[in-house]
């Protein structure tokens, strides 16, 4: 169908850029992966129900959302409003999927099969002449997780409010089918907000006054965390005996809570209290975003970012052919032999050029990427350098090597500007997983759209 020809004297057409990417998509690999994990939501989704929002109209919706970096609501609005992009979206006439259906669809795509598809898409630009593979740079950045700035005392409140709230949900539930006292489900939330106000206000102040009574205050919310995790613990064990499913994802939310709770009691006596300084690997900064991690790297605007640091590879052309979603803040130099292992095993041959920053530089990773065949390492060394090593970087293909590498960082200035991976609006490490491989993958495809498109 082509709704152009429908409506009479229309004269609208897709732009060249977006056209191309219409036929990219129809790649019939793309909608397999696609399909065969949105036909996993329940088990005969494949088989019988009633009709629900095609393969295809869910792939090209995600993939015009991480495009031009809109909220799933937006999508739906400017897909609806637009005919060049209902036509893109194989929606035609038909009503476009809402926004929450949409949410629906696309946290069911597995973060291995983004893996998958980005190796496709590598393919596909490899087989289209826009990349030769003959060149690799690559670099790490952090997607900060969308939470706000991490303390003891917001940690603490947050905590009280949750199960304050899981508690007043469960007092429905049970009724009267339960002996509990009334006191048990106590809403303490705002003797939490108190003491945290109490915190503030000595945070703000000098001297040996303002920090007894910041400390009191904090021995205060302490007492109110650890009553409340009591008084969760008890109703959890009433949520047991309950059948309904109210009752069960109520006992969900407080098998998820109550040891985030406990573990922000704990860091708080250690930190507040005695005074430890807490390792940043053991430090909870978040209840909803657990799996955010502290970052340090050096940044004069930004010393502490709180989120994942990522790892991107890029070859000639502009594709970003793989990206890694790492645990903590691990050295760079550890990312190389992963990166040209994973390049062997997309074009089946290594780069003629691999090049980093000095923080990827080890004598170790020279010599592994000379044993894979890499014929040009131009990786600075840091620190010291003997006269031989700076004759080595002074050679021209190394200066030439290492200018391009300058490339990423204009790259990754990209994807934070265009497809906002700056922050991540999804929740869980999942949720990470499926931010970055979309934008990643939309940015792909646009570069591949671009490039054939001339």
């Amino acid at each position: 169908m082509d709704i152009f020809q429908i409506v009479s004297g229309l004269t609208l057409a897709m732009e060249p850029e977006l056209a191309q990417l219409d036929k990219l998509l129809e790649d019939d690999t793309l909608f397999q992966k696609v399909k065969n994990d949105l036909g996993k939501r329940f088990p005969r989704t494949l088989v019988d129900g009633r009709l629900s929002t095609p393969v295809e109209v869910t792939l090209r919706m995600i993939v015009v959302k991480h495009l031009y970096g809109w909220s799933y609501e937006k999508t739906e609005h400017w897909v609806s409003d637009s005919l060049v992009l209902r036509q893109f979206c194989r929606v035609y006439l038909e009503s476009v999927p809402d926004d929450t259906t949409l949410i629906r669809w696309a946290n069911l795509v597995q973060p291995d099969t983004l893996h998958q598809l980005l190796d496709h898409v590598t393919e596909m630009a490899y087989a289209l002449k826009v990349t030769r593979g003959r060149k690799l740079r690559t670099d790490g950045t952090v997607v900060e997780t969308n939470i706000h700035h991490p303390s003891d005392s917001t940690l603490l409140g947050d905590g009280i409010r949750v199960l304050s709230h899981t508690l007043k949900e469960s007092k429905k539930v049970l009724g009267s089918v339960t002996r509990l006292s009334h006191k048990v489900f106590r809403d303490r939330t705002r003797s939490a907000k108190r003491q945290i106000i109490r915190i503030m206000d000595a945070a703000r102040k000098r001297g040996e006054d303002a920090e007894q009574g910041m400390k009191a205050a904090y021995e205060r919310l302490l007492e109110t965390g650890q009553a409340m995790v009591q008084q969760a613990k008890t109703v959890k064990e009433a949520l047991k005996t309950q059948v309904p499913q109210v009752a069960q994802k109520l006992l969900n939310t407080l098998d998820q809570f109550v040891p985030l709770v406990e573990q922000v009691i704990n860091q708080t006596t250690r930190r507040v209290l005695y005074g430890e300084s807490v390792p940043a690997d053991e430090k909870l900064v978040s209840l909803f975003e657990p799996h955010t991690r502290i970052i340090s790297k050096g940044k004069v605007q930004r010393p502490t970012e709180f989120g994942r640091a990522i790892w991107l590879d890029e070859v000639d052309g502009g594709i970003i052919s793989r990206y890694e979603i790492l645990d903590g803040n691990p050295a760079d130099a550890k990312q190389i032999k992963p990166t040209l292992d994973h390049h062997i095993s997309v074009f089946h041959k290594p780069p003629a050029l691999l090049t980093g920053d000095r923080g990827t530089y080890s004598a170790d990773n020279e010599q592994y990427a000379q044993t894979k065949g890499v014929k040009y390492t131009a990786i600075p060394k840091p620190g010291a350098k003997s006269p031989n090593r700076v004759i080595h970087e002074k050679q021209p293909w190394f200066r030439r090597g290492h200018k391009w590498r300058s490339g990423i960082e204009g790259r990754i200035s990209l994807l934070k500007r265009r497809h906002k991976l700056g922050r991540c609006l999804y929740h869980s490490e999942d949720g990470m997983e499926r931010w970055v491989g979309w934008g990643v993958i939309a940015h792909d495809l646009w570069i591949i759209a671009s490039k054939t498109a001339s």
